[in-house]
């Protein structure tokens, strides 16, 4: 029978096995063979060694290989997200400034001419308005499922440039002259001023009116969800008086 078989095959095998045993005694204690066994003992000592450092070394470049592919991917995330800086630079960013032009030192006379224009032009002093930063990709991913919903990255990020769009436009309105300005602008700078309070003073805020006078966003459901995910990433704040909520940019 098939076990019967299989068996004699294990008992057969376990025979040979025993004669070799015995046979590779035997040669062990052959004087004339003992120097070469002894020989092959040591060099599978070093083989043994060798498969050792092989091994460590194989395991350090695993971890440097691991290493490298997370450097890569960090580098690559950065990349795309300077690439996505530089496509959506914000228009609100201030332009390059022409200044003096450089004069050869072998035209000193000339230059002792051009520097007295350059200094009778007093620089005009310039009041920032604070606009809201772009929430980065990191900050996109770290809002909660349930408040971003169907919201997309680029969504949220153009509700941040009109929103800035908007405090621009109100405080480029403060920081006017009176006398320049229209009956409809001195109409805004006076709604603007009933909106200041103690708790906005020398605070950048804009509201609800202001959203829908110098922009084309619609104060819709998703507009509030948006509203909803910039206070979540610190980017605006709201101040409530009198039944008017103030967007304050943080």
């Amino acid at each position: 029978s098939p076990d019967l078989q299989n068996l004699c095959f294990h008992i057969n095998a376990k025979v040979s096995s025993i004669k070799k045993c015995i046979l590779l005694r035997n040669i062990g204690e052959d004087e004339r063979r003992k120097a070469a066994l002894h020989k092959i003992g040591n060099e599978v000592i070093l083989i043994h060694e060798l498969l050792n450092q092989m091994e460590t070394e194989v395991k350090q470049q695993e971890k440097l290989k691991d290493l490298l592919k997370d450097i890569q991917k960090a580098a690559e995330r950065d990349q795309n997200e300077a690439q996505h800086l530089f496509e959506h630079i914000p228009p609100y960013l201030p332009k390059p400034t022409q200044s003096c032009t450089m004069v050869p030192a072998g035209k000193q006379e000339q230059t002792k001419a051009v520097q007295p224009q350059c200094a009778k032009k007093p620089a005009k002093e310039t009041k920032l308005i604070k606009q809201a930063a772009l929430i980065t990709m990191e900050e996109f991913e770290s809002v909660p499922a349930y408040m971003k919903g169907r919201l997309t990255y680029d969504q949220i990020n153009a509700v941040v440039l009109e929103m800035n769009k908007a405090v621009a436009a109100k405080y480029k309105i403060l920081y006017q002259p009176l006398k320049s300005m229209s009956v409809p602008v001195r109409n805004l700078y006076d709604r603007f001023m009933e909106e200041e309070t103690k708790d906005t003073r020398g605070l950048f805020f804009i509201v609800e009116a202001d959203i829908k006078e110098f922009t084309q966003l619609k104060l819709d459901k998703r507009f509030h969800s948006i509203l909803n995910i910039l206070r979540h990433c610190q980017r605006v704040r709201e101040v409530r008086s009198s039944g008017l909520v103030r967007y304050v940019i943080c």
